[in-house]
């Protein structure tokens, strides 16, 4: 991967890891300022479903903000874009529709049928 590259993925990783924080920023200001005091237990209720549903997903972006710093740790140990299990190169292809991949897709195919076959049992 090229210098240029390499800083086209960075910037990238961040843009992405900074609009995640805007969103639980926002989400957290929202949480502080609305009230589930609602009349209606019936509005209650589906307000609390709401905030739970966002909050759901908050945590899932926390979990991906780390797969985020990950990635930019690779980017500067020299790492990034090379497959974790045969050492190959990921496709640019893949790198940009998931920066965060650490597996070509046929090693990512490959570990999805093994894990999915372990369920199974």
């Amino acid at each position: 991967m090229c210098v240029e590259q390499r800083a086209y993925f960075l910037q990238k990783l961040r843009d992405w890891k900074e609009s995640i924080v805007e969103e639980s920023r926002a989400t957290m200001a929202q949480l502080q300022v609305d009230s589930l005091r609602e009349p209606d237990i019936a509005d209650r209720a589906s307000s609390e479903t709401d905030w739970s549903i966002e909050l759901r997903t908050r945590d899932r972006q926390r979990k991906l903000i780390s797969k985020i710093d990950a990635a930019v740790r690779r980017l500067y140990d020299g790492e990034y874009g090379y497959c974790e299990v045969t050492g190959e190169p990921i496709s640019l292809a893949r790198l940009e529709a998931r920066p965060i991949a650490t597996m070509t897709l046929e090693a990512q195919e490959k570990h999805e049928r093994i894990e999915r076959v372990s369920r199974d049992d």
